[in-house]
C-alpha cells in the first residue's frame, strides 16, 4: 500500500435525511476516564493473546544464550571516561554549562528571565491588542470566521452526504462529506475513527428504538462485527449499536451460533423491511440481521467462497441476490432461503451485483476478468447479454437513479465507463481516466440522474457529473427522467426478518443489550449539545 490513503467504500445520504445541524458530544470526566480504562484493558488483551501466542524474545540465541549482556559488557570494558565526565565535556562544548549566566557571564539572580538584555531591548517593539478587532495584520474578523464555520457545519435540504470508507498507513476511518449539486459545492464535514479497516458501507434510515427516521451508516470492515454510527452525531468516539460477536467471544461460546467469523465484505439495507439487513462475510455465509432487536435472525451458506456482493430487491421485500468467488450468482426468497434460491454460473469470480431498478426482473453481475452479465431471474439459461467492459476487475458498477439505460462502470484498470444498455443492447459512450489509479467503487447520487461519486486508491472522492462528458450528454439528455418511488412499507413484510419471541443464544447472537441500548439513549440526552 502507498503512502497516500484509499477509499475502499462510499455511500451516498439522500438530500434532507441529515439533521440540519447535528449534535456534537461532550463526554465528562468520568466518561473519559472509562474509555480510557477500557481502551487501556483492551490493549493489554491484546498483549496477553500476543505472549500466548508464542512470541519469545528475538535477542536470545537458540542455546539460551543473550548476545545483548556480551555486547554490553565488552562495552563497558571499552570505556574509558566515567558517564559524568562525558556529560561535562558535551555541556563545554556547546557552551551549554554558561547557559544561564546573563550577557556579563554573571549567574543570573532567581526570577530574572533568560536573556534579560536582548527581551528588554524587544518589548518595545511588540504591539499588543485587547482584541483581534484592533489589530490590522488579522483580516479575517473573529466573527466572519465564527460565521463561515457555523455555514459549513449546517446540512442544508439541498446537501447530500458522501460517506467514505478510508484506509491510511496505520488507520482507518469514515469521513462524511458535504455535496451540493446546484452550488458545485464538496467538503469533508466531519470524520469517524474506526477500530479496523473498512470494507463496506450502507447507509440506513432507520433508528432502532426511535420513533423517527434515523440517518446512520453500518460500516463492515476487517472484523466479524458490523458497526453502525448515527451521523447526526459530531466526534462521537462509540458507535450506536453493534451488530454481531467478536471473535474472542465467539471462540468460548457454542459453534453454531449465528455470527460471522471474518471479515464482513459488504451490507445492504431493505428499504421495503426498514429493520432489515443483510451481511456478506469472508466466511462464504450471509447473515440476515433484525436491528429492531439487534440479533441474527438466521445465515445463508450456499456459496463455498467467500461472498463478496449482496443487494436487496428495490421493490420485493424478500428477494435477496448475492455473488461470491465461487463464480456464481443466487437470488434467495428469504421466507425460506435454504429452499427457494436460483443459481447461475460465471465465468470469473463475482465482484459486483446490482438490480436494475428499471426492469425489476433483470440483475447485473461484474467479475474479475472485467465482464459484465446481465440475467433475467424468470430464466436460468444463459445471460440476457455479456460484455467484455475492462481489461481488469470491474469494481464499481452503478445504474442512474432516473435516466433508464445508463449505466457507469469502474474498474481497477484505472478507468470508468459510461454504456448505454437500453433494450439490452450495450453499447459504449465514454470512456475517461480520471487519474487516480485503481477504481475501487462507483455510486449514483439518488437525488441526481447523472453525478456518481467514485472513489479509488489515490486522490480521494471524486463528485462526477458525467453529463459534462459531450457523447453522454448527447446520448442521454432527450431520455426521460423517472423518479424512483419511495418503497411502500407495509405490515405484511413485517415477519420477514424477526427474531422470533422466545430465540435463544444458541442460534442468534445477542450484539447489543437492552442496557447498551438504554445506555446509548442516555447518551444523547444528557451528553450531546445542539450546534
Amino acid at each position: 500500500m502507498s503512502g497516500s490513503s484509499q477509499v475502499t467504500c462510499l455511500a451516498w445520504v439522500k438530500r434532507g435525511a441529515a439533521k440540519e445541524t447535528p449534535d456534537k458530544v461532550e463526554l465528562s470526566q468520568e466518561q473519559l476516564k472509562k474509555l480510557f480504562q477500557e481502551a487501556k484493558t483492551g490493549l493489554q488483551e491484546v498483549g496477553e493473546a500476543e505472549d500466548e501466542s508464542g512470541v519469545v524474545d528475538t535477542n536470545e540465541d537458540e542455546d539460551g544464550s543473550d548476545d545483548g549482556d556480551a555486547e554490553a559488557k565488552e562495552g563497558d570494558d571499552d570505556a574509558s571516561k566515567p558517564a559524568a565526565e562525558e556529560e561535562e565535556d558535551e555541556l563545554a562544548k556547546y557552551g551549554l554549562d554558561k547557559y544561564d549566566d546573563d550577557e556579563g557571564g554573571e549567574p543570573m539572580e532567581e526570577g530574572q528571565a533568560s536573556g534579560g538584555g536582548m527581551i528588554a531591548s524587544t518589548l518595545p517593539s511588540l504591539a499588543m491588542y485587547a482584541s483581534n478587532d484592533d489589530d490590522p495584520y488579522i483580516t479575517l474578523k473573529d466573527d466572519e470566521e465564527d460565521e463561515f464555520e457555523r455555514e459549513d457545519f449546517t446540512i442544508k435540504p439541498t446537501d447530500n452526504l458522501v460517506v467514505l470508507g478510508k484506509v491510511h498507513e496505520d488507520y482507518g476511518n469514515i469521513e462524511v462529506h458535504v455535496y451540493n449539486e446546484a452550488e458545485g459545492a464538496l467538503y469533508i464535514h466531519h470524520d469517524i475513527l474506526l477500530p479496523a479497516f473498512p470494507l463496506a458501507l450502507e447507509w440506513l434510515n432507520f433508528d432502532p428504538g426511535e420513533g423517527t427516521p434515523g440517518n446512520l451508516v453500518a460500516v463492515g470492515s476487517m472484523m466479524p462485527t458490523i458497526d453502525v454510527w448515527d451521523l447526526d452525531l459530531v466526534d462521537c468516539l462509540e458507535p450506536a449499536f453493534t451488530l454481531g460477536t467478536p471473535k474472542s467471544k465467539l471462540r468460548k461460546k457454542s459453534a453454531n451460533i449465528i455470527a460471522h467469523h471474518d471479515a464482513v465484505l459488504d451490507l445492504s439495507w431493505n428499504r421495503l423491511v426498514p429493520h432489515a439487513l443483510a451481511s456478506a462475510s469472508a466466511d462464504h455465509t450471509i447473515v440476515l440481521w433484525d436491528m429492531e432487536e439487534c440479533k441474527a435472525v438466521s445465515d445463508i451458506r450456499k456459496h463455498t467462497d467467500k461472498v463478496q456482493s449482496l443487494q436487496w430487491h428495490p421493490f420485493e421485500a424478500q428477494s435477496l441476490l448475492s455473488g461470491g468467488f465461487d463464480k456464481t450468482v443466487k437470488v434467495y426468497d428469504c421466507r425460506s432461503p435454504g429452499d427457494n434460491l436460483q443459481s447461475w454460473a460465471i465465468d470469473g469470480e463475482v465482484e459486483r451485483v446490482l438490480w436494475n431498478h428499471f426492469q425489476p426482473f433483470t440483475f447485473l453481475a461484474s467479475t474479475d476478468t472485467g465482464f459484465v452479465c446481465c440475467y433475467d431471474v424468470r430464466s436460468a439459461s444463459d445471460p440476457v447479454f455479456r460484455l467484455k467492459a475492462h481489461d481488469d476487475a470491474i469494481t464499481g458498477l452503478s445504474l442512474s437513479s432516473q435516466v433508464s439505460g445508463c449505466l457507469v462502470t469502474g474498474s481497477a484498470d484505472n478507468t470508468y465507463k459510461v454504456w448505454d444498455i437500453q433494450d439490452n443492447k450495450p453499447s459504449l459512450v465514454v470512456s475517461k481516466d480520471p487519474k487516480m489509479k485503481a477504481i475501487h467503487c462507483v455510486h449514483g447520487n439518488p437525488d441526481s440522474a447523472f453525478v456518481m461519486a467514485m472513489g479509488g486508491e489515490r486522490d480521494g472522492l471524486r463528485a462526477v457529473d458525467i453529463m459534462s462528458h459531450a457523447p453522454v450528454s448527447n446520448q442521454f439528455r432527450d431520455r426521460p427522467k423517472h423518479r424512483i418511488p419511495e418503497p411502500d412499507v407495509t405490515s405484511s413484510n413485517e415477519g420477514l426478518v424477526r427474531t422470533q419471541p422466545g430465540t435463544s443464544g444458541n442460534n442468534a447472537a445477542p450484539s447489543t443489550s437492552s442496557s447498551q441500548k438504554s445506555r446509548r439513549k442516555r447518551k444523547k440526552k444528557k451528553n450531546v449539545k445542539s450546534s
